[in-house]
């Protein structure tokens, strides 16, 4: 077999393979052979049919089948044997199947790029701290008290922050489209959980039945629904208030605190937001990091991928909203949307890739048990987590990515420059 790879453009790749006569020649008459034994022929006895009628009759077939196993045996052979990493299925075309001669074919595929890491310490990546002001905290209670609240009807007109129940049907030019219907819809008025306008459009509003107009976002996930103006014929059934609920025992045994009054509840709600914030500048200092590594580090990546990429992260939306591939219309996120996201999604894990072999980084067994420890004081009953989660064979192949990326962005802090950047709680809703 002889192979020679053509590179053609970016990272696409002309795998050219000739294989010899006498290994289409061997394969054939073995295959002749075997239907000899069986073949039944009008005038010949069974096992006595001359060859050149068995080739006649089934030449065509042994010669289909002889050239696909010989494609499927030495494919994998000779990316193997020139060290090609393809990232796509190979395009397979046959330049020449003549019997008496060589065969050749040829497969064009996308490989994956070979990279070399750069970690410059002239560019600096952002290392995050996020301060907590009594604002945040007092933010924080309001909204604790209002999620456990409760909602009472009122009878006035309908305000910023009520909750109204609504039915409603939507049009466009007259005729209804798909998700245009909803019954008893309960809306939070300000949330802006619906299109502009239509939130707007109920305030001030009584319990009664009216029409109003909205224009749907020119980026709006369904495609043939951007830009559209459509009418909605509304029945406002009820206007409810936020009743709040109170700082007091039955509040605490909800969230399950054990805590006695107000004071200890403020300073529970300030430990967590701290815990919590620790792990959010965690999480944008890893962010900056990244972000500085994909601009010092340019490389070309395949095609192919980037389609799979976009594929899934586009069926993992439809999955949220309780679709699926089969039922959904290519309007509905359309795949284009996700291109950008999945391309350095892609760059990411190449990356990632290549610089936990430049660290030779190993998770051991012992750096996944420490991090099941650690996970396991979340629950009540630690022994009994830990007992389950050894037999959630995908649950601990994602803990040792966690640790995998734990360790390498330890090796990148150690290498790479930073600057402290300082924000406001207040301002991560924006980011």
């Amino acid at each position: 077999m002889k192979v020679s790879i053509k590179k053609l453009k970016d990272l696409e790749r002309k795998v050219l393979v000739t294989i010899p006569v006498n290994e289409y020649e061997l394969k054939f008459s073995t295959k002749l052979k075997n239907i000899k034994t069986k073949a039944k022929v009008d005038g010949f006895r069974k096992g006595n049919v001359p060859n050149d009628v068995l080739e006649q009759k089934y030449g065509a077939s042994i010669h289909n089948e002889v050239i696909n196993e010989l494609i499927q045996e030495t494919y994998p052979k000779a990316i193997s044997e020139n060290n090609i990493r393809p990232a796509s299925s190979p395009q397979v075309s046959i330049d020449s199947e003549d019997p008496k001669k060589p065969l050749t074919y040829s497969a064009i595929i996308e490989v994956f790029p070979e990279i070399k890491p750069k970690l410059s310490r002239w560019t600096n990546y952002e290392e995050f701290e996020i301060e907590i002001e009594e604002n945040d905290i007092n933010l924080a209670i309001d909204d604790i008290k209002k999620r456990y609240g409760d909602w009472n009807d009122v009878q006035r007109e309908a305000r910023l922050d009520d909750q109204v129940v609504i039915d409603f049907i939507g049009k466009i030019d007259g005729k209804e489209f798909e998700g245009n219907t909803a019954n008893d819809f309960k809306l939070v008025l300000g949330s802006k959980s619906m299109i502009p306008g239509f939130e707007d459009s109920i305030v001030g509003k009584k319990p009664s039945k009216f029409s109003i107009e909205c224009t749907f976002p020119e980026d709006y996930f369904k495609k043939d629904l951007a830009g559209v103006k459509a009418e909605f014929e509304i029945n406002l059934k009820n206007v409810q208030e936020m009743k709040e609920a109170k700082i007091d025992k039955d509040l605490f045994d909800k969230l399950q605190m054990e805590i006695k009054d107000k004071s200890e509840f403020k300073n529970e709600i300030t430990s967590r937001m701290k815990n919590e914030v620790a792990t959010q500048e965690k999480e944008l200092t890893k962010e900056s990091m990244y972000e500085t590594l994909l601009k010092t580090n340019n490389f070309k990546i395949p095609n192919a991928t980037v389609n799979e990429q976009a594929d899934l992260m586009r069926k993992d939306a439809l999955m949220r909203i309780g679709h699926s591939e089969d039922n959904a219309g290519d309007d509905l996120f359309p795949i284009e949307s996700f291109m950008e996201k999945a391309e350095k999604r892609v760059k990411l894990d190449l990356l990632f890739a290549e610089l936990v072999n430049h660290f030779d980084i190993k998770v051991e067994k012992q750096n996944i048990d420490d991090f099941i420890d650690e996970e396991s004081k979340r629950y009540k009953d630690p022994e009994q987590y830990k007992k389950w989660i050894t037999g959630q064979p995908q649950q601990l192949e994602q803990f040792k990515m966690i640790v995998l990326e734990k360790q390498l962005v330890e090796k990148l802090e150690n290498v790479l420059k930073s600057k402290k950047k300082v924000i406001k709680f207040s301002e991560l809703a924006n980011r």
